[in-house]
């Protein structure tokens, strides 16, 4: 198998037919052996009645059918788990996406990269989204050091080995190319076209929006130090304590010298206080040391990419 087109569809119904005919038009003329993934995730409309008539008529499309809606995230990782194909596309099928562009990504993989992300440089969307959109791929690149312009663009290609070891929950789909840039793996990009929704509602919001956010501080977390957290909850343990040394001292001090009494300062609390927060964090960053290396007993913390 060559390709694995992954495509999660949500209440699209009237996108899906005129998507699988722009593809066949599109592979038609790679001559590549391929797949199509459709991911029914949870649609309450007739979507997945659309996809099993289109399976009746093309042997190459594969179906995976969620009990309710998951998100994006949960379906290409199901995608990604059931793809057969050396190489993985993954797309929208709300036909914004243009699978004519997937020749474009498989021309600019072939340069020597691992993944190439679409950049819908033109984009078709009201304003609302795309200065949402913006300000999210600013902080973006300023919390990770990513170089592309936009990681959220839904079409993108990867080599199938990247994705071997790649865990996703949450909304982490934004942050495949982040994630898999620290890894060590290529990362490309390309200009992409980008089309108006005609049929359909958008699925996103402000909520997704905040629940990426929440995901990235946990990705970078987990990829600054999950080999060891202790460093940096004895960095935020240490700086506590000290607060909490210099409010002591500072009270001792006003007592001593100005007479003035604990209990007409917080002081006194204020060291009570960030001296145990101090304590704290150091015995959770202990304690998240030891999940950690009960985590990795089975598995090494790096990827080798050949052995000579």
């Amino acid at each position: 198998m060559k390709l694995s087109i992954i495509i999660p569809a949500f209440n699209e119904e009237k996108n899906i037919t005129p998507l699988h005919n722009e593809l066949l038009a599109t592979l038609i003329t790679l001559n590549y052996k391929y797949e199509i993934i459709f991911i029914d995730d949870g649609s309450t409309d007739s979507t997945f009645k659309e996809i099993l008539k289109l399976k009746e008529q093309d042997k190459n499309i594969r179906i995976i059918k969620f009990k309710k809606n998951f998100g994006q995230t949960a379906a290409w990782n199901a995608g990604f788990t059931l793809a057969k194909g050396d190489l993985i596309i993954v797309m929208d099928a709300d036909l914004q996406n243009d699978p004519k562009d997937i020749p474009l990504l498989i021309n600019k993989l072939n340069e020597g990269y691992d993944i190439v992300s679409g950049w819908r440089y033109n984009r078709k969307d009201n304003f609302s989204k795309k200065i949402f959109s913006f300000f999210a791929n600013k902080l973006r690149k300023l919390l990770t050091g990513e170089k592309i312009h936009d990681s959220g663009c839904s079409l993108k290609i990867y080599k199938k080995e990247c994705l071997k070891n790649l865990k996703l929950y949450g909304e982490m789909h934004r942050y495949i190319t982040a994630i898999l840039s620290w890894e060590g793996y290529k990362i490309g990009e390309i200009k992409v076209s980008h089309n108006f929704r005609n049929t359909g509602k958008t699925k996103y919001s402000s909520s997704r929006l905040f629940k990426g956010m929440m995901d990235l501080l946990l990705i970078l977390f987990w990829q600054k130090y999950s080999g060891r957290p202790i460093h940096i909850f004895g960095l935020l343990g240490f700086l506590s304590a000290l607060l909490g040394f210099l409010a002591g001292i500072t009270s001792l001090y006003f007592w001593f010298f100005k007479n003035l009494s604990f209990s007409k300062t917080f002081l006194p609390n204020a060291a009570i206080f960030f001296i145990l927060m101090g304590i704290n964090l150091l015995i959770f960053g202990i304690i998240a040391d030891i999940c950690l290396k009960i985590y990795y007993k089975d598995e090494e913390p790096y990827l080798i990419e050949k052995i000579i």
